[in-house]
């Protein structure tokens, strides 16, 4: 009933990304960059690495609907020249080290991309002594820094947003249920992070052995526990691929459901869509990017290329857009780092963004109740980073 993890050179959580603005820009405002270099005719030179070459048909699907992604950007940038040039990795390491070292020899600023955690590693290593930076698409904060940074959206910024929202309403007395595997733990460790950044308290911790029977066998205890505790809100890692269904529904046989203790899932509840109609999640909350944003994105990439974009297509937008955002001013070699961490950040398909300079990314995310089947946005998405939402 539960179904296998994701295969492992995946990054973890990946969730569905879309939507886009028409015109993109900084949040403010300001001195940017408008490399000279690179390709020699004034454009910024943008090397864009994915996994095409290895044999599988989803990593040709998703390389297509990346570089189809980054050429819709292009088109929407203003007064800006991108040229983009294209490097198959084949979802290898160490083809996507090789094909990083080629992409700076022949002049590129920057990096967008590989995908897999692995690969974007072995990339930012290979070209680390150029000065050049790598934005990978993958969402694994393990190899975040130097001058590797995530695109990809990340638990610590999901849990942060739940967290300080659950606060913001009253509940902030919170229990931690997570499966007892890799993505589990690190689930909940970044729930802990969120719920002690924004003055919340984790009033316990439970957890269940990541199978049909460790869910049943749990979820009476985690009942117990979620009332003895006085646990306002139970925050979830559980995805819809996995445990969800289950633990979900067992926590309400057990005699608690949101009407009790907040539900709140560090994961996307609507993905895929059949998940809204669980009877477990109804009144849980999750996070998302702008849904109107995501609408526009998928109808205009659907016009453009007549197929919907792959769920992580946008953070090839996303890049485009921070590349073309910064570029006003001129500069020849890498596009500087300080210049990728402006604390204004960037508008790209899910709305603002910003690099942080750990390597990590901050997103703003709006939150989201399922009622009756549907989600429902209750808080929404930020559009500056001096409001709520951070």
């Amino acid at each position: 009933m539960l179904s296998v993890l994701r295969r492992a050179r995946k990054s973890l959580g990946h969730l569905a990304l879309v939507a886009a603005t028409a015109v993109l820009a900084a949040c403010v405002p300001g001195g940017g960059l408008s490399p000279s270099g690179g390709s020699g005719s004034g454009a910024i030179q943008v090397a864009l690495l994915v996994p095409g070459g290895s044999g599988q048909l989803s990593d040709e699907v998703l390389a297509k609907s990346l570089e189809n992604a980054a050429r819709l950007a292009m088109g929407d940038l203003q007064n800006v020249e991108i040229d983009l040039r294209v490097y198959n990795t084949a979802g290898s390491p160490s083809q996507a080290a090789a094909q990083a070292q080629k992409a700076v020899a022949e002049g590129a600023q920057v990096i967008l991309g590989p995908v897999f955690a692995q690969e974007a590693n072995a990339a930012g290593v290979a070209v680390a002594a150029s000065g050049v930076n790598v934005l990978s698409f993958s969402n694994n904060p393990d190899i975040a820094g130097n001058n590797v940074f995530v695109l990809g959206p990340t638990f610590d910024n999901t849990a942060a947003r739940l967290a300080s929202f659950a606060v913001r309403q009253g509940k902030g007395n919170i229990m931690i249920v997570h499966d007892r595997n890799t993505a589990g733990t690190i689930g909940r460790a970044a729930i802990e992070r969120g719920v002690r950044a924004t003055g919340g308290t984790v009033v316990s911790v439970g957890n269940y052995e990541f199978s049909q029977n460790g869910v049943v066998s749990a979820a009476p205890a985690l009942v117990r526990t979620a009332r003895e505790t006085g646990a306002q809100a139970v925050f979830m890692t559980a995805d819809s691929s996995g445990a969800l269904p289950l633990i979900s529904q067992l926590l309400v046989d057990n005699g608690l459901s949101s009407a009790d203790a907040q539900f709140i899932g560090l994961t996307r509840w609507d993905i895929p869509a059949a998940t809204l109609g669980l009877p477990g999640v109804q009144g849980g909350w999750f996070a998302l990017p702008d849904p109107a944003l995501f609408a526009q994105f998928q109808n205009r990439f659907t016009a453009a290329y007549a197929e919907a974009p792959h769920p992580i297509a946008g953070l090839a937008y996303d890049g485009i857009a921070a590349v073309g955002a910064l570029s006003r001013s001129s500069l020849r070699g890498p596009l500087p780092r300080d210049a990728l961490t402006q604390s204004a950040g960037f508008v790209g398909v899910n709305g603002i963004f910003r690099l942080l300079e750990d390597g990590k990314n901050e997103r703003g995310l709006a939150v989201a109740q399922i009622k009756d089947g549907q989600a429902v946005i209750i808080d929404s998405a930020p559009r500056s980073f001096a409001g709520p939402g951070f």
